[in-house]
């Protein structure tokens, strides 16, 4: 594994982890606003659920950047612009980054990606940079994966180590993950967007009453129109390399 000097500033996401048709619990989630041109690997070291204990199903455990940590929420602004365009969340720069889950929803609220400064994750399944999923570098024997393919850390280059599940092809990143803002929420100082034509305004984070971080990015967000699934719902077929179901594959390790 090599590592490289960058420079990292900490965001705040909220996960929401849930087993499917179980329990749901909400955890803040550190994430990075990445500003370097060299990649560099950091051990999943920790579980957030340490410094904030709640009480449901844990999600994969965060790691922890050892630079610049600064912990802080961003009250989500007015802006709409920008709403539904692609993003890529910051994790999936990490090469020990395993992806996302369908019980997930993440909320990553200071992405650069992003007019309205909000990548949303709803209920997607894997990295968005990897539709087919991987064994990992090396190949990890108990992965499920059918195929010896990688997946590439997204602009650095360089494989990722860890076995990934492949995309849903029902639940694409074109459903799951884009550009969002907070429509709406209980907090009635805070500033809330309108959605553009085509998405609607959905509670898909609940204020339960939680950690600051939770109450702060609880609420409705711009989702597409008719997206919001229940994950136990969502068909299994994944991407296929042999069918080339989500577009040409990395080259072969």
């Amino acid at each position: 594994m090599s590592s490289a000097e960058k420079q990292v500033s900490t965001t705040e996401s909220l996960t929401k982890a849930s087993s499917l048709g179980g329990a749901t619990c909400y955890k803040l989630r550190p994430m990075r606003s990445v500003s370097f041109n060299v990649r560099s690997m950091f051990p999943r070291s920790m579980s957030f659920s340490s410094v904030f204990p709640t009480v449901g199903i844990p999600t994969a455990g965060f790691r922890t950047v050892g630079a610049l940590l600064a912990v802080g929420l961003l009250a989500l602004g007015c802006q709409s612009g920008g709403v539904g365009d692609p993003c890529t969340p910051e994790d999936e720069y990490f090469d020990e980054f395993s992806g996302f889950s369908l019980g997930e929803v993440n909320v990553e609220s200071r992405s650069f990606q992003c007019e309205t400064r909000v990548c949303l994750v709803n209920k997607f399944q894997g990295r968005v940079s990897c539709p087919y999923g991987t064994k990992g570098t090396p190949p990890d024997p108990t992965s499920d994966v059918d195929h010896n393919l990688p997946c590439v850390v997204p602009g650095f280059g360089g494989n990722v180590t860890v076995p990934v599940e492949p995309q849903r092809t029902e639940r694409p990143p074109e459903l799951a993950v884009y550009c969002s803002c907070r429509c709406n929420g209980v907090d009635p100082n805070a500033r809330y967007c309108e959605c553009p034509s085509g998405f609607s305004c959905t509670e898909i984070v609940s204020d339960q009453g939680g950690e600051q971080g939770q109450t702060e990015l609880a609420g409705s967000y711009c989702i597409r129109a008719g997206s919001d699934v229940d994950p136990i719902r969502v068909p299994q077929d994944e991407c296929s390399v042999e069918d080339l179901t989500c577009g040409t594959p990395p080259a072969a390790i």
